[in-house]
């Protein structure tokens, strides 16, 4: 038997890897690695690969495989908790006013550490005015001008 397979799973895990390359998220990293070790298998032994001993042998390189790259893939991009900002931790923030901002309406938008809300005042408040948070409304924070 020749190694035409293996190099056959030698060049599609490598094809897959570039791919990953291309488009990060390691779901194509652990079958490019299998495909490449199967390959590298076959065209070392040709003849072990197409026998009853094949399950086996998958079983063993498989497994090993993809815990290791799992760990791999966990030092290098350890969890983090997504960001999130909620309403009540803006109070007390500093802002600038994006589109005038009156009384009574939520038609006014502010910029608050490079997110933009809708808001409310008191008074009419400009564009361009620096703003502080008084409190928040759901989806909208009340401000006050500061005065310049």
């Amino acid at each position: 038997m020749d190694t035409t397979l293996g190099v056959i799973l030698v060049i599609v895990g490598l094809v897959l890897l570039l791919v990953e390359a291309s488009e990060p998220g390691f779901f194509l990293a652990i079958p490019a690695g299998v495909l490449i070790l199967l390959g590298i298998l076959a065209i070392i032994y040709p003849a072990i690969l197409l026998t009853i001993w094949t399950p086996l042998i998958v079983a063993v390189v498989v497994l090993p495989l993809v815990f290791g790259q799992m760990k791999f893939y966990q030092k290098i991009s350890p969890p983090t908790k997504p960001t999130t900002t909620m309403s009540s931790s803006l109070e007390g923030r500093v802002g600038k006013v994006l589109h005038t901002v009156k009384p009574d309406e939520i038609s006014g938008k502010v910029k608050i550490s490079n997110e933009i809300w809708s808001a409310t005042s008191e008074s009419v408040i400009a564009e361009g005015s620096k703003v502080v948070v008084v409190k928040s409304r759901g989806v909208h924070v009340v401000v006050e001008e500061i005065e310049k």
